[in-house]
């Protein structure tokens, strides 16, 4: 463990360095549900962060509490420093440094929600796996070191390979298990070592009891913790997700295990931009609709409102829709599901037939919508569809009560002010399409002031709709969809709300559409002709599609309009054959104005960090071993150890260096820097350290390790003692240059009698008193002649080791 023994000595053991690595073993099973190569470099610092601030706040002896409670500032200092610009003094939090943590781990959640794993290895994701595992991290120590219990530690590691299990559909790779596995062994046997040695007294508290209580308490928290956690984490992710309880689907008051909205705004936050779907056959513009929301409940927003039914086989001829005359021309259209991976299987227009799917999915015609019980990715399949749709004057006619399920009229806790508002929106429109297109115009003309943003999240807040309207005007496609539907059932019609994409972007011979075409449109109901759309939101990139009911022209003219579809296509074209899984959608640009491609790592950078990593961590066995009685001969050469400590400790600066190269090179030489400035000062401790161990063993070699200790004190203080210079000479000379007082005096003539006994006396054992006389003198020196900070951080006596030739000579 980490502590004093009984004579002093203090003693950092190996439990705090293996319980990091069996954290940093667990963590492997992520790799069946995060991509790429970086992340795990990212988790390895965040480890030796959490358990080097443990080794340090111990040495302290502070309460076991305070301890993790500073592991996880530490953990939180590394991540703004990391991963915001708003830190005081750089990497200390603040109130907006978290705040910006905070977007940032909002922004990976929505990649996990709309990710399909293997997620990308995205500086969000990166930062989740930070906090997340650094949790973790501080948890394992807290009971392998402060709670002397790490058998209980092993149901935490277990813990973190159940959420990759729970996402992943395949096995998690075997290497993993083993290297978890192995890692917990060393850890357990490290353990059993330092509980044998402590028997032996010679670590600290080695007459504690057994942690049998405490760990038999913590094993049975951590069960409780697996159970919750491992029944809670099911929902995150696309892979695994129910869209409701039971076997019924969209089970439940809220219909789907997650909120449709939320996986909507997590594929327009998300970092990286993924490829979805790959379109051929598509001859216009067109939305493709994955799922449409009946129910609106006030305070929570759109939801899909009850179980669905059984349906009918999705494979084959499909029935109409409620509405749908069925004529039309049939379009027939190639889909192929890239990430996709969920219980919908998006449609175009009014689908007639679908085939190549398997039997799992499902039909719901009043819906519009194919589903499964599962979440699963289909393979490319066929679908039949009409696309076509009637002209304005043509539902300018429509009439009658409609023919829909009355749930589409409902608009349930709708302030006063926003039916107002919506009566007068289409006050003096004779028909319903000119009020729906009222209603439409009053989001997209311009002259209310509405803008489309992604800055602004999902709020559902019971005045949220009214902030919106008559406040904010500010929001994403779901806010717009949202107080549209609700504004149009206000005024009798009936409406509900689609999810969805937009049309995406050529690629070759396919339409490319990605994550960031997620959109939500609004759908209105009209007799005889089914649900119409509308899409209130005032898109500027040219993502948007505008039907020809609205934008004048006649159906006829949708073959031939060019500048319908060049209105309604992205404006920017991908190369040629970049349209693969990692393909960016034109706007490639992130909300911070920075490309989403990273640059790539060179090889030579992960193969020296590899190098160097591997170097310190033999350096530092070897160190180790050479400190332990018994071994080979050559482990007992004196000049091994200092000269491994120096090498393990070069490597260790190299292999940090170029790991905080991979965030940035600044950091990189900082770090170098930083290692420069306290190397003087570290091997002044050491050597410090290792003439009082000697001193303290009472061996042979105390006396002369007691005198080295005080020459040294003394060059540190500007006095060069000559190397010509006899014993008590010198003595004299650290009396009257650092006046010390009659304690220190005392103290250094029972060191000089002990210097030459061990020269003359043919006795090998020092005086017992040597260790206390050495105290005394350097408190003497500390109390007249204190070290200033300088000589602390620039120690003399490692600078300017050479000591004078002649008395004369002095500093």
């Amino acid at each position: 463990m980490t502590g004093r023994t009984a004579d002093g000595k203090w003693v950092v053991g190996a439990t705090p360095a293996v319980a990091g690595l069996a954290t940093l073993c667990a963590a492997t099973a992520l790799t069946s549900v995060i991509a790429g190569a970086l992340w795990p470099v990212y988790l390895a610092v965040a480890i030796a962060v959490v358990g080097g601030a443990g080794v340090l706040l111990r040495a302290t002896r502070l309460p076991a509490v305070l301890v993790s409670l500073g592991q996880v500032l530490a953990l939180a200092c590394l991540l703004v420093t990391i991963f915001t610009r708003s830190g005081v003094l750089v990497f200390l939090p603040g109130p907006q440094s978290l705040q910006d943590l905070v977007e940032v781990l909002a922004q990976a959640m929505g990649e996990v929600q709309t990710g399909v794993p293997p997620v990308p290895d995205s500086p969000a994701m990166r930062c989740l796996v930070m906090l997340a595992i650094g949790l973790v991290a501080v948890l394992v120590d807290g009971l392998a070191v402060g709670a002397a219990a790490p058998a209980a530690s092993g149901l935490v590691l277990l813990c973190v390979f159940a959420v990759p299990a729970s996402l992943a559909d395949e096995m998690l790779p075997l290497w993993t298990f083993a290297l978890g596995a192995g890692a917990f062994a060393m850890l357990l046997a490290v353990d059993g070592q330092h509980r044998h040695q402590a028997w032996r007294g010679r670590l600290p508290n080695g007459g504690r009891q057994g942690s049998g209580p405490a760990a038999t308490a913590v094993a049975g928290l951590s069960v409780v913790i697996a159970l919750v956690v491992g029944g809670s984490l099911t929902l995150v992710g696309t892979v695994g997700r129910l869209p409701g309880t039971g076997e019924e689907i969209g089970g439940g008051s809220g219909g789907l295990g997650i909120d449709p909205m939320t996986e909507l705004r997590g594929m327009l936050d998300q970092g990286a931009t993924r490829e979805m779907f790959r379109v051929r056959g598509l001859p216009s513009s067109a939305y493709l609709r994955a799922m449409t929301l009946r129910e609106y409940v006030p305070g929570k927003g759109w939801q899909l409102g009850g179980n669905m039914p059984e349906g009918v086989s999705a494979r084959g001829e499909l029935p109409a829709q409620p509405g749908d005359p069925g004529d039309g021309r049939v379009t027939s259209v190639r889909i192929e599901p890239v990430s996709w991976v969920d219980n919908w299987l998006p449609v175009y227009g009014r689908p007639r037939l679908i085939d190549d799917v398997d039997e799992n999915w499902r039909y719901d015609p009043a819906r519009g919508m194919v589903y499964s019980v599962r979440a699963r990715k289909s393979e490319p399949y066929r679908l039949d569809t009409v696309l076509e749709s009637p002209a304005a004057d043509t539902l300018r006619r429509v009439s009658g009560v409609p023919d829909v399920d009355p749930a589409y009229q409902e608009a349930p806790g709708v302030s006063e002010r926003v039916a107002e508002l919506a009566r007068d929106v289409v006050a003096g429109q004779g028909n319903q399409f000119d009020r729906a297109t009222a209603l439409y115009r009053h989001f997209t003309d311009g002259t209310q002031g509405f803008t489309y943003t992604t800055e602004t999240g999902g709020d559902n807040r019971p005045d949220a709709l009214e902030d919106f309207l008559f406040n904010g005007k500010r929001g994403y496609c779901e806010q717009y969809a949202s107080a549209m539907a609700i504004m149009a059932r206000s005024v009798g019609m009936p409406a509900r709300v689609a999810l969805g994409f937009t049309a995406g972007f050529p690629t070759e011979d396919f339409q490319t559409i990605t994550t960031q075409d997620a959109h939500a449109w609004v759908e209105i109901y009209f007799a005889g002709y089914g649900w119409m759309t509308f899409d209130p939101t005032p898109l500027s990139d040219g993502r948007g599609v505008t039907p020809p009911y609205i934008s004048g022209m006649e159906a006829d003219d949708e073959e031939d309009g060019s500048s319908a579809t060049a209105a309604t296509t992205t404006t920017t074209t991908a190369p040629s054959g970049s349209a693969t899984a990692g393909s960016t959608a034109p706007d490639a640009q992130a909300q911070g104005g920075t490309t989403q491609a990273e640059e790539q790592v060179p090889t030579w950078h992960l193969v020296a960090l590899a190098v160097a990593a591997a170097l310190a961590a033999l350096l530092t066995w070897l160190v180790l071993a050479t400190g332990r009685p018994g071994g080979p001969p050559w482990l007992r050469l004196p000049w091994l150890r200092p000269t491994a400590l120096a090498a393990a400790a070069a490597a260790w600066v190299a292999a940090l260096a170029l790991a905080a190269a991979l965030l940035w090179w600044e950091l990189a030489i900082a770090l170098v820097l930083v290692a420069a400035a306290v190397a003087p000062a570290g091997i002044r401790e050491w050597r410090r350290r290792a003439r009082l161990r000697a001193v303290a063993g009472l061996g042979p070699d105390a006396a002369g390790a007691a005198w080295q200790e005080l020459v040294a004190e003394s060059v540190d203080r500007g006095t060069r003692v000559p190397n010509t210079e006899t014993v008590r000479a010198a003595a004299r000379r650290l009396v009257k240059a650092h006046n010390l007082d009659e304690q220190g005096r005392d103290g250094l003539r029972a060191v000089v009698g002990a210097v030459e006994r061990s020269w003359y006396s043919t006795r090998a054992e020092a005086d017992p008193s040597l260790p206390r006389a050495v105290d005394e003198v350097r408190a003497s020196m500390n109390r007249n002649a204190p070290l200033a900070l300088k000589a602390k951080v620039l120690p003399r006596s490692v600078l300017q080791p050479k000591p004078p030739v002649s008395p004369d000579t002095d500093e």
